[in-house]
């Protein structure tokens, strides 16, 4: 049972297409999407919607948020952080 969207073999959580979504799952997909693609680090919450809103919140708490660091820096952690877990995100 496998994902065709996973590009690499490892753990993974089968995810509905937000196309496919119903009830509180396609209310949180259109709700933080403004009809732009979910990127995967959110698809993964689908099981919990819930889970999905509270992630995206922090997400744009630490990114977009008051802090004593600049955008770029934010970012910058963020690709750091990401290619020492060798992720592609």
């Amino acid at each position: 049972m496998g994902n065709s969207r996973n590009e690499k073999p490892g753990p993974w959580i089968d995810r509905p297409d937000p196309e496919g979504a119903d009830g509180k799952l396609a209310e949180a997909y259109e709700t933080i999407s403004d009809g732009r693609p979910l990127d995967h680090i959110l698809e993964i919450h689908a099981l919990h919607p819930q889970s999905l809103l509270d992630h995206y919140a922090l997400y744009r708490t630490s990114m977009y948020g008051p802090s004593p660091l600049s955008r770029v820096e934010r970012e910058s952690i963020a690709v750091v952080v990401s290619a020492v877990n060798d992720c592609f995100y």
